[in-house]
C-alpha cells in the first residue's frame, strides 16, 4: 500500500498562452495559472491574494488541444507536485515548483 499521496487541482485563468515544444514523438505545453483566494482580514476588509502555479503538460489521453490554452482561458488542472532544483549563473541553489498535468480541461465561459 502506498502511504503517500500527491495530488493537485487547480482551477483559474492562464497567464500567458502556452510555451508548445516538442520532445522526440510527444508534444509539450508549459504555462502559467494564476488562482485567486477572497478572504476578509482582522478589520473586515475585503482581500484578494493571487497564486500563479507553473504547469507543465504532456500531449496525449485527457490533454486538449494545447494551441487553445491561450491568455485568459480558464481551465482546470488535475495533476502532482514537483519541486525542481537548479543553479543560478551566481552560483547560488534555487527551486521552483511545477504542477506535473494528467488532465487539462478548459473550461469556456457560458454565454446568456
Amino acid at each position: 500500500m502506498d502511504r503517500s499521496l500527491n495530488r493537485i487541482e487547480i482551477r483559474g485563468n492562464v497567464g500567458q498562452d502556452a510555451r508548445i515544444s516538442k520532445v522526440g514523438d510527444n508534444t509539450v505545453a508549459r504555462f502559467n495559472v494564476a488562482t485567486n483566494e477572497t478572504y476578509k482580514d482582522r478589520t473586515g476588509t475585503l482581500k484578494e491574494e493571487t497564486t500563479w502555479h507553473t504547469v507543465t503538460a504532456w500531449g496525449g489521453r485527457g490533454m486538449p488541444d494545447f494551441s487553445q490554452i491561450r491568455k485568459g482561458a480558464c481551465v482546470y488542472v488535475l495533476g502532482r507536485l514537483r519541486q525542481n532544483r537548479y543553479t543560478a549563473s551566481d552560483g547560488t541553489e534555487r527551486s521552483f515548483y511545477e504542477v506535473l498535468a494528467a488532465r487539462v480541461t478548459i473550461e469556456w465561459p457560458t454565454v446568456p
